[in-house]
């Protein structure tokens, strides 16, 4: 799930494929879209409210007008499910972390795949952004990513079985 920067609506994704928009207030299903083949696992919602990208089980990332409901790109860089998505602060950027062990950076506007972080063995469980934009930070149950130096990045291994990358990669 996730909610729109204004707090007037919640976006639900299910397991029957769909992307449901609803408004907060009233409880009223606003849109309910259709454009995923398999289950929808992620959401998020752009930081001026006007987008909001879906990631499924169909290896694709969606992008979505979230007031008309219309679907504006799909995004088909994953070789296997897409767990997490997030979108940069400034709304440029949408990072996606998958099955396939990878974490893709993409142009919000165009749908265009701008990197691709890879050095996971395992999947790319959750993904998030640091809030002035300058680092992205992905979880899985392995090794993390490393950037594209073969310096390596700072680990977080406080929890178990869990382990975290951070990075810079602009």
């Amino acid at each position: 799930m996730a909610v729109s920067p204004d707090g007037r609506r919640i976006v639900s994704g299910s397991f029957d494929r769909t992307v449901v928009v609803w408004d907060l207030e009233t409880g009223t299903q606003l849109h309910r879209l259709t454009g995923h083949q398999n289950a929808v696992w992620s959401l998020a919602v752009s930081p001026d409210g006007q987008r909001m990208v879906s990631g499924s089980q169909d290896n694709t990332v969606v992008v979505w007008d979230l007031e008309t409901g219309t679907q504006l790109h799909r995004l088909t860089g994953h070789q296997d499910a897409v767990w997490s998505v997030a979108v940069s602060p400034d709304g440029r950027r949408i990072v996606s972390g998958s099955q396939d062990h990878t974490v893709v950076v993409w142009d919000l506007e165009t749908g265009t795949p701008i990197h691709r972080l890879t050095g996971h063995q395992g999947w790319v469980r959750s993904v998030a952004v640091s809030p002035d934009g300058r680092r992205i930070v992905s979880g899985s149950r392995t090794t993390p990513w490393r950037s594209g130096t073969s310096k390596p990045v700072p680990q977080f291994t406080g929890l178990p079985d869990i382990k975290v990358g951070c990075g810079p990669w602009r």
